[in-house]
């Protein structure tokens, strides 16, 4: 812990972790301001959030290649402040399709965001201590992710606008880096013709395509049977409030980031592979189980079980697929990783749509168990040597 307060690099790390994360989920408490402001209807709601988050599935190999081709740095400090002046632009937004067109220009900034921070971890740390860091770094995403909220929704008293003025701490951020941050020395002197052939051959492994494959699924299942359908679970068949309902969200994100700070531990005692295994069969227990178990503690258990997983399996997933690649290849790994994610974010709510249209609510979580059992065949694969 020593560590982490005397490392600036982390702490920068950490920091564009936060504005990662933070575009989506201080703004969630005020859509239901905006739909009354900007004269929206409920069916616009999602466009608000999908039209952020598309950049990042087209953007992320560029960002990829871009950053490892002409460095870290180029990329991370303009991001920082596309994200904080498109963002803090949305303040000012008279009408919904104003808002759609900041919130896109901002989550170009985000998607870089969102591939950079596995990159800069993978390329300043080795070992032990780069593992020690990802499930740091997994817990203030976490943290971002509940304590987000809560912030957007104090500022949300003021006005619907007033949490788009949260971005603007990316502009001290940016600064900061800009002038105190390392960054992995030396150049990409390989041809683009080498280097696109050696990312290539690093994709055509097993191992690789068995890590990417779990960050999907792994997402399949965050944003389809939890935060898409968990909500009208917990309202249909207990009756819980929309407060009770974001408490329990918030108990899942904490139990994340909980297990995520003590991967460091964990792994030097059990190594990796076992853990990811342990994580996935958790997946699969309680998706299994979450449709049929009988009161709402029993289910809270299992929700909290299901938090523990994720915080133990995307981080090791991520530690894994950033010690694969060199600091010359890993921008472009992490981005294809990155893309992947966004694409599991922009489809998981589709399909188990579809599936709840057209078999009911278990049938959801019947699906999210079935993508458990892949991913631990996936987990399985990724563990050999």
């Amino acid at each position: 812990m020593f560590a982490l307060r005397t490392d600036r690099n982390i702490r920068y790390i950490f920091g564009i972790t936060l504005m990662a994360v933070m575009g989506v989920s201080s703004i969630v408490p005020a859509l239901p301001g905006m739909v009354k402001e900007l004269d929206m209807t409920p069916a616009h709601v999602g466009w608000v959030i999908s039209v952020f988050t598309l950049p990042g599935v087209f953007m992320a190999p560029f960002v990829g290649v871009f950053a490892d081709r002409v460095g870290r740095r180029v990329v991370l400090v303009p991001s920082l402040f596309v994200f904080a002046l498109f963002g803090a632009a949305c303040f000012w937004a008279g009408d919904l399709k104003t808002l759609l067109w900041l919130r896109f220009f901002q989550g170009i900034g985000a998607g870089a965001l969102g591939v950079l921070f596995g990159v800069l971890i993978g390329d300043l740390y080795e070992g032990d201590e780069r593992t020690k860091i990802m499930g740091f770094n997994s817990s203030v995403l976490a943290v971002g992710t509940a304590g987000f909220p809560f912030i957007g929704g104090m500022l949300a008293m003021l006005g619907w606008n007033w949490p788009f003025l949260l971005p603007l701490a990316a502009i001290p951020l940016g600064l900061a880096v800009l002038k105190s941050m390392e960054f992995p020395s030396g150049e990409n002197v390989e041809d683009f013709s080498g280097y696109f052939n050696s990312v290539f051959q690093l994709l055509k492994k097993r191992q690789v395509l068995s890590l990417i494959g779990i960050t999907f699924l792994v997402f399949v299942v965050l944003y389809g049977p939890v935060v898409t359908y968990l909500p009208v679970l917990l309202h249909g068949k207990y009756a819980l409030t929309s407060f009770e309902i974001g408490t329990v969200f918030f108990a899942f994100s904490l139990c994340s980031g909980f297990s995520s700070a003590w991967i460091g531990p964990l792994s030097g005692k059990f190594g990796d592979a076992k853990i990811m295994g342990g994580a996935a069969v958790i997946y699969c227990l309680t998706l299994f189980l979450m449709p049929e178990i009988p009161g709402f503690w029993w289910f809270l258990l299992l929700l909290v079980l299901l938090g523990a997983g994720r915080g133990l399996l995307y981080p090791l997933v991520m530690n894994r697929l950033a010690s694969l690649a060199s600091n010359h290849e890993r921008g472009a790994l992490m981005a294809v990783n990155s893309m992947l994610l966004r694409l599991a974010q922009t489809l998981a709510p589709i399909a188990m749509g579809a599936v709840f249209a057209f078999f009911g609510i278990k049938m959801v979580y019947v699906a999210g168990f079935f993508c458990s059992v892949v991913m631990l065949c996936l987990v399985a694969e990724a563990s050999k040597r």
